[in-house]
């Protein structure tokens, strides 16, 4: 067997960023943008012959050239990046693969959560990591004393990035909707507004709705944004997949808490955002279970958004940012507390979301 050295590859490095860049686009994968660790096996030519990458806790963008198939290439490359993950902090370790991909992950110890035929296959390093979740999940529902009795439950998915007065709209017109309203907070720390605080913010601005369960998305319902779409052919196929494959998990969550609704908000600028709920409208009730989108709360005849609160703080209205939020968001976006994500925000390139 040819001796191959394992190297980090960093974004500055012209020469291999292009030897990575061939590997990956002869083996029919696209470089994903979100990427923080890659690493390359080279031979002692110096030929990239296998890579991977890291994103958060999810190992991406794993490619072996087809001429070294069968010399276990994959395996150093996964055990490199693990070693990686663990240096980091990171033990719960996810990945996404080709269907015909996933029975060689399953041999390195991944177990498969949900797959979309044909598209995607979502694995993770631990066997019960998902039915610890599920497990979670019932128990944070449980401290509500009117989960007992509950019979019609729905649930919203809210980034809210920041928490907005449309946003609270969504949350109380979809409780008085059913008994139970599960409220899921997307974790993931990529927005504008960091985790911490929106949680915090939601929680406030919607103190008084009595009938919310709070739970967060945790590592099991990822945005756009990061779900991996290195090795789907177009924008809309990325879509298809992303939005089968968050309705196939949602419906292990629902059918483990007794949910029949899922509420959404209307999103009349977004093609990716209209196009998904389309798709997960339509799997839902494949499913038996029902979607309903909420139209938007509008102000001065425009939609209340998330994007249009942003741009206030970005511009300095703080006229127009309060009009569009919910004191308690007002509140924290006054406060000292709020200088280092004000900051952020004004300097951000982008603050509109489409």
């Amino acid at each position: 067997m040819a001796e191959y050295s394992a190297s980090t590859i960093y974004p500055y490095d012209k020469r291999a960023i292009k030897k990575l860049d061939a590997l990956l686009n002869q083996e029919g994968i696209q470089h994903d943008k979100n990427l923080d660790y890659t690493m390359g096996l080279f031979d002692e030519e110096e030929n990239l012959v296998a890579t991977g990458s890291c994103f958060g806790n999810t190992l991406r963008c794993l490619a072996v050239d087809s001429a070294h198939q069968g010399e276990g290439l994959m395996n150093i490359v996964v055990s490199n990046l693990i070693e990686h993950e663990y240096e980091m902090g990171r033990i719960d370790l996810f990945l996404y693969t080709k269907c015909e991909m996933a029975h060689r992950f399953s041999s390195m110890g991944f177990y498969e959560i949900a797959r979309v035929d044909n598209k995607v296959v979502f694995m993770e390093n631990r066997k019960t990591g998902f039915e610890s979740y599920l497990q979670q999940l019932k128990e944070e529902t449980a401290k509500n004393p009117l989960s007992a009795s509950a019979k019609l439950q729905g649930a919203v998915i809210m980034n809210a990035n920041p928490f907005t007065l449309g946003h609270q709209y969504l949350l109380e017109t979809a409780a008085k909707q059913c008994e139970l309203l599960h409220v899921f907070i997307v974790s993931e720390d990529i927005s504008l507004v960091p985790f911490s605080v929106r949680e915090k913010l939601i929680r406030e601005g919607s103190a008084q709705i009595q009938n919310l369960v709070y739970h967060t998305t945790g590592n099991y319902l990822i945005s756009n944004a990061t779900f991996p779409s290195y090795f789907l052919k177009d924008s809309d196929t990325v879509i298809l997949a992303h939005a089968k494959l968050d309705v196939t998990i949602f419906i292990r969550i629902a059918q483990a808490l007794n949910i029949s609704v899922r509420f959404v908000g209307e999103e009349p600028f977004s093609h990716v955002t209209n196009l998904y709920n389309q798709i997960m409208k339509e799997q839902l009730e494949e499913n038996g279970l029902h979607c309903t989108i909420i139209p938007r709360l509008e102000s001065a005849g425009a939609p209340v958004s998330a994007s249009s609160a942003r741009s206030a703080l970005q511009n300095g209205n703080m006229e127009l940012f309060k009009s569009l939020v919910p004191e308690s968001t007002w509140r924290y976006f006054t406060s000292a507390e709020a200088k280092q994500v004000l900051e952020k925000i004004r300097t951000s390139k982008n603050v509109i979301h489409y």
